[in-house]
């Protein structure tokens, strides 16, 4: 993230999740003539940022984001995402085009088939605060679980997102 994106970190965090929304909406709509419903989570107490519905079915969706050629190799993940029906994570990798002045995403998707909970996450490191207490220890973070990049599956387009949100084909 260059300097310029961490000063305006709240707008550039909202211009992803857009881009993405938008993607979502035009590939069910110009491929599926089908909407979707989509509604913002206010707190993220939860662990979820937004919740999409299509054709019934109803995704608790973790958004997650990092430059393509970011170093990031896991994702922190709220337990409570589990509780949710259809609950997954989604994390958008980030092409930053410099010609177009455009954002492309790839994808990455944790999570199982339309209508099935989350993975079980009680195999995974226990999180850990970022910064360190006076006294030096960084404390665990219980209801917060790590997950390595290699549990989540890439999928080379927003088609196969979709289907794999949704079971649209």
């Amino acid at each position: 993230m260059n300097e310029e994106q961490f000063l305006k970190s709240s707008f550039y965090e909202q211009l992803v999740e857009h881009v993405f929304i938008a993607e979502i909406l035009q590939e069910v709509w110009y491929r599926h003539r089908k909407t979707v419903e989509v509604l913002r989570s206010e707190v993220d107490a939860s662990g979820f940022d937004l919740v999409l519905e299509c054709q019934n079915i109803l995704r608790h969706v973790q958004l997650k984001t990092s430059g393509i050629n970011s170093k990031t190799t896991n994702q922190k993940v709220n337990i409570a995402l589990s509780h949710k029906p259809s609950g997954c994570v989604v994390w958008l990798e980030r092409v930053e085009d410099s010609a177009t002045h455009r954002m492309q995403l790839q994808y990455l998707f944790f999570g199982d088939a339309p209508g099935k909970p989350l993975p079980a996450l009680d195999g995974f490191q226990v999180g850990k605060h970022t910064k360190a207490s006076k006294t030096g220890i960084k404390a665990e973070r219980p209801f917060i679980r790590v997950i390595p990049k290699r549990h989540f599956e890439p999928l080379p387009s927003i088609t196969d997102l979709v289907q794999k949100l949704f079971g649209l084909a």
